[in-house]
């Protein structure tokens, strides 16, 4: 199952998690710091639904960007 929504092709981001230690300035420390850096991936928010496409009922992974836009109609 592939995480792509049918409409837009949205899928699968690549970004970084970090790792961070110390006291934060605001509240009295000396700033905190990152100590570790690791790739991670941000996955779209899918919702499998029953939508008319191209005449026809099919159900299809959509991100919930393109059903709050309109983009589709629900079967």
């Amino acid at each position: 199952m592939p995480k792509v929504c049918e409409i837009c092709d949205k899928g699968p981001q690549s970004g970084n998690k970090y790792k961070r230690r110390g006291m934060i300035k605001r509240t009295g420390g000396a700033g905190s710091k990152i100590v570790g850096k690791t790739l991670r991936r941000f996955l779209p928010n899918l919702q499998h639904i029953r939508i008319l496409l191209n005449g026809t009922i099919r159900r299809v992974h959509v991100c919930v960007k393109c059903i709050k836009a309109g983009k589709i109609v629900k079967a």
